[in-house]
């Protein structure tokens, strides 16, 4: 690789590092090539993008993005590094854990979401159970209908008079 290829891909790694909130630094070494195809065919199923890349052009990229704090991510770019990038935080993680069912990689690195950075392959179940937006939107809402469905199911209770409403929620409440 020349000097200048060099440049280009620590600029492209750089601008994928900047524009992408949920990274996952992950060690697939050790997979055979049937395995590694799996691995890819699962991430594309999922829209995760899986790159391999060399550490020290990640270490070089990840020091020119200035928008960003990636903490302890450096320390530990050495051996083989996949570069996961996903719009879902936990998607990564999911697939990670769905995959090591049958197999003994790959392991988690690290991962950078939102702002966050867990370093280590220990993290991977807590990201796993991380909710994503819409999760969190479909809780929401779950817990903002609820008083709607009580208080609809208690019309229908009461004869649909206001007094059979009010006396349902008083009997409710002893």
């Amino acid at each position: 690789m020349t000097r200048e290829q060099k440049n280009q891909e620590i600029a492209n790694l750089a601008e994928t590092l900047s524009s992408n909130g949920i990274i996952y630094l992950a060690d697939i070494s050790g997979l055979d090539s049937s395995n590694t195809s799996k691995l890819r065919r699962m991430c594309f199923k999922k829209e995760v993008h899986i790159k391999m890349v060399k550490n020290t052009l990640l270490a070089k990229a990840i020091e020119k993005v200035e928008d960003k704090d990636f903490g302890e991510i450096p320390t530990v770019l050495n051996g083989s590094t996949s570069l996961m990038i996903s719009e879902t935080g936990n998607v990564p993680a999911k697939l990670i854990k769905e995959f090591r069912k049958k197999e003994e990689k790959p392991l988690l690195k690290a991962a950078y979401i939102d702002e966050s950075v867990y370093i280590g392959d220990d993290q991977l179940e807590m990201l796993a159970a991380l909710k994503s937006k819409d999760e969190l939107i479909a809780d929401v809402v779950s817990i903002l209908q609820s008083p709607a469905k009580t208080v609809i199911s208690q019309l229908q209770s009461g004869k649909d008079k206001l007094s059979g409403v009010v006396k349902a929620l008083a009997d409710r409440e002893e």
